[in-house]
């Protein structure tokens, strides 16, 4: 085997030192360059992604409080309609109803205005039957009948006790 041959040894060293500081002047002014470039655009690419991220984020949140402060207003202002209407509807129902108990006052006047006329009708000719009854059983027990007028006296004294 070559290598092993002292000998050689002196060429093989200046090549392997030749040959090594040509890849590592290669890598030094071609390789590195490139691959530090690569990995400062890959850094400024994820940096820009995470402003991004961040300017979306915050963006979002602003946009979450705008959502929920308009969700409380629309509330607020759901809640001021609906009170709004029960206060109308409230006052129309009180409306309605002292139209109709008004209504219903008038009308149970009138009730007991024809109740009055009729009990007082009713009155007058219980008076005239009691008149007639009385006649006749004082006409069955003595066989004659009184005058009309002591009969109507009579049951009236008797209505009033």
């Amino acid at each position: 085997m070559p290598q092993l041959n002292p000998l050689d040894w002196g060429p093989q060293l200046v090549w392997l030192v030749l040959t090594f500081g040509i890849l590592y002047l290669l890598m030094l002014w071609v390789a590195l360059p490139r691959i530090g470039s690569v990995i400062e655009k890959r850094a400024a690419h994820i940096s820009g992604d995470l402003a991004t991220a961040e300017k979306f984020r915050r963006e979002t949140e602003e946009a979450i409080a705008a959502y929920e402060q308009a969700l409380a207003e629309a509330k607020q202002s759901a809640h001021t309609i609906v009170e709004e209407g029960r206060a109308r509807l409230k006052a129309e129902t009180d409306a309605e109803r002292a139209k109709l108990d008004k209504e219903l006052a008038v009308k149970s006047a009138e009730a007991e205005a024809r109740i009055a006329k009729a009990k007082a009708a009713a009155m007058t000719e219980v008076n005239a039957v009691a008149t007639d009854v009385a006649a006749d059983i004082v006409k069955q027990l003595i066989g004659t009948a009184p005058p009309k007028g002591d009969l109507e006296k009579a049951v009236i004294a008797a209505r009033k006790a």
